[in-house]
């Protein structure tokens, strides 16, 4: 059946609403327990009925609307978040370099989306799977700024014959997204001999997070940027100019200067700062826009006069059991750094403790970044090898006295493996421990990024 109307087309997608896959499945799609995509298939076959396929064009053709199911999961703290990001289509690296955006393979073919969003349970059969909510949904303007901003960087990167690096990393909203079976789906690229992973257009799972939770729960996130701002400048460009002010404030200085409570220890000072900085005081920053749809994560540094952190940069806690039960593609660590773009926010020491014990920390400036594609494929790697094999032999684990304390030490990769990243403990004290997959017991660990390796990123 062709819908003549955007409207004749959302009312037929409400109908399954409520509804369960199993009730949607004329055709027994999920018979085929292996089927990848069965329940995207069994809306376009049994509910649209319209054949499958892969074609530029958008499945509603003549209303220029794409149709995408997609799934949204259920937190612990029971927030909603998208379950995975949303993929488009293929990115044709040799013929996508010789178009506009108002040209290119994704906005013909993505400009409009019919979203119809599922719940993904765990421990349920999928067929028991039901969509919540069927929205049409174009862009807003200020998203679609941002948008357009990605994809003049994925293009960049692949006339300047960089296509082999292309990172979700590198952008906000649009990323290009790996799409294939394994590292043997390559194609060819037109400026470079070297052979890329075949991608595809993607909203970013952070993007789609927020659209589950603006359109599913109802709730909003406030932005700081105008849409006329984003059209000249991009998203680094505006929190530039947003923190330059301060530059060389003390930090009770910019406390003063932007009426909040001085707690120079608490991570969520620095929250607060950043808040008012961007214009939008006392909004916790996963209800800033711009920050919830580009997964941006901010981070403190604070520098010693020798412009090396005293400290390493800490994530969260390791868990083994998940390290060495998923491959690298899947892994945790890969793709905390392959999708997440992170907001340094430096501060520095110009003296040092003894000098001064009551020494003053300057704000210096931010750095919006994300690691870089070789260092993510090499160092990251490394240690994330390293560590499936050392547990796989088993932990060299030793208790060693130190001055009173009994001190327990082990193999585990340290700061001098290679340079960029390292495990050590991060419990509440030695007796805070974890089994590991193979038995043994070890203090809680913790993932860090070298000093040295956070203070090369934050040297300009």
């Amino acid at each position: 059946m062709e819908y003549q109307t955007k409207d004749e087309l959302l009312s037929k997608a409400k109908e399954a609403e409520g509804k369960s896959f199993t009730e949607l499945d004329k055709y027994n799609r999920l018979g085929n327990i292996n089927a990848k995509g069965a329940l995207g298939q069994v809306i376009e076959e049994s509910f649209f009925e319209y054949t499958v396929n892969s074609e530029a064009r958008p499945d509603f053709e003549n209303l220029g609307v794409e149709l995408k199911v997609t799934p949204f999961k259920r937190n612990k703290n029971q927030s909603l978040s998208a379950k995975e990001r949303l993929v488009l289509n293929i990115i044709n690296y040799i013929e996508e370099v010789n178009t506009t955006f108002d040209t290119s393979s994704f906005w013909k073919k993505n400009e409009n989306l019919l979203l119809m969003f599922y719940e993904w349970q765990p421990n349920v059969d999928r067929q028991d799977f039901y969509i919540h909510k069927s929205i049409l949904f174009q862009y807003p303007e200020e998203d679609l700024e941002v948008i357009k901003q990605d994809w003049k960087t994925i293009v960049e990167k692949i006339r300047n014959g960089k296509a082999h690096e292309l990172s979700e990393g590198d952008t906000n909203y649009l990323g290009a997204c790996t799409k294939g079976s394994n590292k043997s789906s390559l194609r060819s690229q037109p400026f470079s001999e070297i052979k890329a992973m075949q991608r595809a257009y993607s909203l970013k799972q952070s993007y789609m997070t927020s659209l589950v939770r603006k359109y599913v729960n109802q709730e909003e996130l406030i932005s700081f940027a105008k849409v006329e701002e984003l059209k000249a400048k991009t998203l680094e460009e505006i929190l530039t100019e947003r923190f330059a002010p301060y530059i060389g404030l003390t930090d009770l200085e910019i406390a003063n200067r932007i009426g909040i409570e001085y707690k120079n220890k608490s991570k969520a000072f620095v929250a607060n700062i950043i808040s008012a900085l961007l214009g939008i005081k006392g909004t916790k920053l996963d209800k800033i826009a711009e920050f919830t749809k580009a997964n941006i994560q901010f981070k403190t540094v604070r520098l010693e006069p020798t412009g090396k952190p005293k400290e390493s940069m800490s994530f969260k806690n390791i868990d083994f059991q998940e390290w060495t039960s998923e491959s690298w593609e899947d892994s945790y660590i890969r793709n905390l750094f392959f999708e997440t773009r992170f907001l340094f926010v430096v501060f520095e020491y110009t003296e040092t403790k003894e000098q001064n014990p009551n020494r003053k920390l300057f704000f210096k400036g931010i750095k919006l970044w994300n690691m870089p594609y070789s260092t993510i494929d090499n160092e990251i790697k490394q240690i994330w090898e390293e560590v499936n094999k050392l547990i796989t032999e088993g932990l060299q684990i030793s208790h060693v006295k130190r001055g009173k304390k009994i001190v327990e030490t082990n193999n585990l990769p340290k700061s001098n493996f290679n340079g960029v990243a390292h495990i050590r403990p991060k419990g509440k004290d030695g007796t805070d421990k974890v089994m590991l997959p193979n038995g043994q017991s070890i203090t809680k660990q913790c993932f860090w990024l070298n000093s040295t390796y956070v203070a090369e990123i934050v040297s300009n």
